[in-house]
């Protein structure tokens, strides 16, 4: 981490908050370097791949106590940077102002399987899963309650689904062709430690979300829903984890191609073998179906599985990842069954 400079920054706030300015604080910037070589089943072309990661973090406090936080992300390919204001209310929760590609929301727990590396979705195969999402790809604000007995309950909103990223003083217009509205999020992680050791690493969470539509009688006829709950478990060098997720999609049944519903399956293991190197197993079962269940393809399963190896240097990681994948796009046939072995090189600042 360099730190760059020291900056004064200010804010103005309404008498009721008792705020009038905001002390000097920081800027920060991390990020690092991605290189990976990766072999795929009937792939040809270049295999290799260059990647670069730069953030910059700013963070202040408030006359009364309250801190902020500001991040912007520019992440790998990205022609948009992605970023997001915190402001940490002490006993009175947190707010969270974000322009999307965040993972607020339901988004936050789309597949939080344990894992060495990547989840088994996240590589070079294009497996096309598809996970629940809410309202965090699209600007939303968000509100987290403070902790109570070990439960964090989450709201989050998106004013229009769909919008664009915008900036400040700005609007994004009739987003999605007008067929879209809000989305609403509520999320809950539970840590019911009990006071024994052995519980600490349980975490069980769920998440549930809805997509205002605007129904017609051509091709949407209800709004959409998400929703996902599961548990993950640490014991000493040993993290399990286990969730299943759903998708309703609103589509209407008069269309023929509508997709109706996705469900899926997941778990992952991984072991810490010592501070530097971990293994890990993952596997992510994903189901389609239609509204007209007798087209091709209808109700067609995708399966993917992982194993990886992790090992770390430092501000150095070296990573190799053995991915399988069954009917990706939920289509069959061999052009949709591959498998891909990935070696990735990451060096952080």
């Amino acid at each position: 981490m360099n730190k760059l400079t020291k900056v004064g920054l200010s804010a103005l706030c309404g008498s009721l908050a008792a705020m009038s300015s905001a002390n000097a604080g920081d800027l920060t910037v991390t990020g690092g370097a991605d290189m990976s070589w990766s072999s795929v089943t009937g792939t040809t072309g270049n295999p290799i791949g260059i990647g670069s990661n730069v953030t910059f973090a700013g963070s202040g406090e408030l006359d009364n106590g309250w801190t902020f936080a500001l991040t912007i992300a520019m992440l790998n390919l990205d022609v948009y940077s992605s970023s997001n204001i915190d402001i940490v209310m002490g006993g009175l929760g947190k707010l969270n102002f974000n322009q999307g590609d965040s993972g607020n929301g339901i988004d936050e727990y789309d597949d939080k399987m344990p894992t060495a590396w990547e989840e088994p979705w996240g590589n070079v195969l294009g497996t096309g899963v598809q996970l629940v999402t809410g309202v965090g790809k699209h600007p939303n604000i968000q509100y987290t309650f403070p902790t109570v007995a070990g439960i964090t309950l989450k709201a989050a909103m998106a004013p229009d689904m769909g919008s664009a990223d915008v900036a400040d003083k700005g609007t994004s217009g009739n987003a999605s062709g007008g067929t879209t509205g809000r989305g609403y999020d509520v999320t809950m992680n539970i840590n019911p430690s009990f006071g024994t050791e052995i519980l600490s690493g349980l975490n069980i969470f769920a998440g549930a979300s809805q997509i205002e539509n605007f129904v017609d009688s051509a091709t949407i006829s209800n709004n959409r829903y998400e929703g996902i709950g599961g548990v993950t478990l640490d014991i000493g060098p040993i993290s399990l984890g286990y969730a299943t997720s759903g998708i309703s999609t609103g589509l209407s049944r008069s269309s023929n191609t509508a997709v109706d519903w996705y469900k899926n399956h997941m778990f992952g293991i991984a072991f810490n073998i010592n501070d530097d190197l971990s293994v890990s197993y993952g596997d992510h079962e994903s189901r389609v179906g239609h509204t007209n269940p007798d087209i091709n393809g209808a109700n067609n399963d995708l399966n993917m599985e992982s194993w990886q190896i992790a090992y770390t240097m430092g501000g150095a990681s070296i990573r190799l990842a053995d991915t399988e994948v069954s009917n990706a796009a939920y289509q069959t046939g061999a052009a949709y069954d591959k498998d891909a072995k990935i070696l990735s090189v990451s060096l952080a600042f």
